[in-house]
């Protein structure tokens, strides 16, 4: 069984993207609706959460766990680790590599949550791999609140989108990181504002494909199952919302988690 986490809905784009290469697997999603965002949290109280749900799901049997949260993976992956040393664990980091690598006009930009955009990882992500590249780091507090909500382009929030976006790419920037994964159900938004001038970059597929290189041999019925720490029913209700009748399709029980 593979489990997968995040604050709330965003992780459902990795979800997505592990059941698309894993068809037979087991997987388990817990949202923490209950304390969503995290990109506005303390870094305690994000490393509290993501030691506690991944506890909760290692003792529900996980063999593998994604923190399929930005802001969690640059806070907390590594005590992550060390908590649960039998247990792999699979992060989620902002794309810089394969931006900096593939810009033509060596100007990227990353949009991230405010947590991860002041992240000593985003920092360190940077100096590995965008040197000599200028790397501009957008915070964009309230985003994924407005991913939550299931109802993120009204006409006051495509003009936030597009009042981050337009100055990036008169700067010149060509290739525009997806630094949350929340950020992958705004790409309908954000295509629109960069098309025949930037690429997004989005890491879910290449999470996807160190998840199947680590559980090449997972094999189960294919069932998901749904928690979440408040609300359950609308996380499952968020499935078809957000385009993802395939995962709904798979759904076996819905669940509160008491984490």
């Amino acid at each position: 069984m593979i489990g997968v986490f995040d604050s709330g809905l965003g992780g459902l784009s990795v979800l997505a993207a592990i059941a698309h290469e894993l068809p037979r697997a087991d997987l388990v999603y817990l949202a923490d609706a209950a304390h969503v965002p995290y990109g506005d949290k303390p870094d305690g109280f994000i490393t509290g959460r993501v030691l506690a749900i991944g506890e909760y799901l290692a003792g529900r049997g996980c063999e593998l766990i994604v923190v399929a949260c930005n802001t969690a993976t640059t806070t907390a992956i590594q005590a992550l680790r060390a908590h649960l040393p039998q247990v792999p664990i699979v992060g989620v980091e902002p794309g810089v590599k394969p931006a900096a690598h593939g810009s033509l006009s060596r100007k990227i930009a990353v949009l991230a949550t405010e947590a991860t955009a002041k992240s000593r990882r985003l920092a360190e992500l940077i100096e590995a791999h965008a040197r000599g590249v200028e790397v501009r780091i957008v915070p964009c507090p309230g985003w994924a609140t407005h991913v939550e909500t299931l109802a993120p382009d009204t006409a006051a929030f495509r003009a936030e989108v597009a009042a981050k976006i337009l100055p990036l790419l008169a700067a010149g920037i060509d290739r525009l990181v997806l630094g949350c994964t929340h950020y992958a159900f705004l790409l309908p938004l954000i295509e629109p504002l960069i098309e025949g001038r930037a690429q997004a970059i989005d890491v879910a597929a290449a999470v996807a494909r160190q998840v199947l290189r680590l559980k090449s041999d997972a094999q189960g019925t294919g069932r998901l199952d749904l928690l979440a720490t408040a609300r359950p029913e609308r996380l499952a209700a968020a499935l078809p919302a957000l385009g993802l009748q395939r995962l709904a399709a798979r759904v076996s029980s819905v669940e509160q988690a008491d984490v």
